[in-house]
């Protein structure tokens, strides 16, 4: 097997192999091994391929790291085919959280996933995409149960 060196900071490395102490893994390598196959399976669902889809990412970033805020817009107009709405609001204090919505194929957003994931100093990235097919006409809803 070929060993690759990987930079990261002291306390990534420290949580990591905390995970792996706390799961049963051999080592950090084992994680590391795993979580890069996960993550270069995540988009290679033979059931989305071929369909238009809709997906929504959301970003956390501090709001002192202005270059991810840039880096944000930049990809907003970069993808204007696939971003339908982007919303930007502030939370938690000193955060920014940025959410996109997204129609296009699986390779077009995955494609911008990996673009957002690859920014510097995002804090949490997080994901979900539907088959627009795959949705159906809501039932019928009474709504006079939701009154006020």
């Amino acid at each position: 097997m070929t060993v690759v060196s990987v930079s990261m900071p002291e306390e990534h490395l420290e949580r990591i192999d905390q995970f792996a102490e706390d799961h049963g893994y051999t080592g950090r390598s084992e994680v590391i091994r795993e979580a890069s196959r996960n993550l270069l399976g995540e988009f290679e669902d033979k059931k989305l391929e071929n369909r238009e889809l809709m997906g929504v990412v959301t970003v956390l970033f501090d709001y002192e790291t202005t270059n991810v805020e840039e880096k944000m817009m930049h990809l907003r107009h970069e993808y204007e085919n696939i971003v339908v709405s982007n919303f930007h609001s502030h939370v938690g204090g000193h955060h920014c959280m940025e959410l996109f919505v997204l129609e296009g194929s699986l390779e077009d957003i995955s494609t911008f996933v990996g673009k957002i994931r690859a920014t510097k100093d995002t804090l949490t990235i997080d994901y979900s995409v539907l088959p627009v097919d795959d949705f159906s006409p809501l039932s019928e809803v009474s709504w006079d149960k939701w009154s006020i």
